[in-house]
């Protein structure tokens, strides 16, 4: 193993200038609601943990995980909600209606919670014609079978022509948590492993492509699929050598490694070379300028585990469906605090921030 080169005098004073301002308490002092604010990037953080945290002073809200959690009769539940108005509906690989089971279940999923059953609220647009609406109600059933999860409760509202885009849902979801998972950032630590569970990027670039904005062709399709098979082989592997999970969907790996990053006072570097990407996908990003580290999935975690447990870990999640290109790509270390960087493939080291909003804006 090579020993890590210790940053210049000048490349430190650069490290301490962003870890001294990400230090600081997050306000939300925007005149205007932007787009950014819902990419899932800095202007979304900045509006969660600066008004809607504070706001209603939740503990399980302030944990800013996927999932809250109540304790109902001793059986430890995990709930959590999701809103979905990805443009265009259906796209290659899926369709909002199997999006937001999914969304909804791998949620549970990456909270440590086996999903049971989810509540569905569907926001039509008047003139959405009959064929459309019978081919999602078709698309949520079948994905809640796969899924394990049943349809218990919804609404269903019809919007003006022009205000929906087709269709608009809103689902919740609940799990009970599992005896095996004992998940928490405050639980990483040096030396822990990062893995990816599979190739990343492809629901963002499939949703950039259908929408035909860009003179590009790729057959690239949504990864969409329901984790909790990946986190049940995980929390078999691991044991509580499993740290931390968390699903990259809006704001991609990147995003989540900032967040758990800044959450949870680590550092973690994070290997160029061993982030599994497609070529197709890797393409297209390089066309449009884009890092595939920011573009959205649907159907891939990362997670954390302790360095004597990453191996089975590893193996067991290239058993798992949809994960045979898992891959370990870092690993959580104690400088510079809450920042995470990236060990390129020429051997230099640069800063992997958030970015302020999603250069791919209403991909689920």
């Amino acid at each position: 193993m090579t020993r890590e080169a210790a940053p210049t005098e000048r490349e430190q004073r650069v490290l301490d200038i962003i870890e001294t301002v990400r230090a600081r308490p997050l306000r939300f002092r925007d005149e205007h609601v932007t787009m950014a604010h819902g990419a899932g990037g800095k202007a979304t953080q900045t509006l969660i943990e600066g008004l809607l945290v504070p706001a209603f002073a939740s503990r399980s809200l302030a944990a800013l995980a996927d999932a809250g959690t109540v304790s109902v009769a001793g059986i430890e539940l995990a709930i959590t909600t999701d809103s979905y108005v990805v443009k265009p509906i259906r796209f290659p690989g899926g369709s909002i209606g199997e999006l937001a089971v999914n969304g909804t279940a791998n949620d549970l999923a990456v909270a440590g919670a086996r999903p049971l059953a989810i509540t569905l609220s569907m926001v039509l647009e008047e003139g959405l014609p009959a064929a459309e609406l019978r081919a999602e109600v078709e698309a949520i059933a079948a994905a809640a079978a796969a899924a394990g999860v049943e349809v218990v409760a919804g609404d269903t509202k019809v919007v003006e022509r022009g205000h929906a885009d087709s269709m608009y849902l809103c689902t919740t979801g609940i799990g009970r948590l599992d005896a095996r998972a004992r998940l928490s950032p405050a639980a990483l630590v040096p030396g822990d492993r990062i893995l990816v569970s599979g190739t990343i990027g492809e629901h963002g670039t499939a949703i950039m492509l259908a929408r035909g904005e860009f003179d590009l062709d790729a057959d690239i399709e949504s990864d969409t699929r329901p984790l909790w098979p990946a986190v049940d082989a995980l929390l078999d592997a691991a044991g509580p050598g499993l740290r931390c999970m968390r699903d990259a969907t809006r704001g991609g790996v990147a995003s989540v490694l900032n967040e758990l990053a800044r959450a949870s006072g680590v550092a973690m570097i994070v290997r160029e070379a061993d982030i599994p990407v497609l070529p197709a996908v890797a393409g297209a990003a390089e066309l449009l300028g884009i890092d595939p580290m920011y573009i959205a999935n649907e159907g891939k975690l990362v997670a954390f585990v302790s360095p004597q447990r990453a191996d089975a870990a590893l193996a067991a999640l290239r058993e798992a469906p949809g994960c045979e290109r898992a891959a370990e790509i870092g690993e959580v270390k104690t400088d510079p605090p809450g920042m995470v960087l990236v060990q390129t493939a020429f051997g230099g080291k640069r800063v992997m921030d958030q970015l302020v909003g999603d250069p791919l804006p209403r991909i689920c």
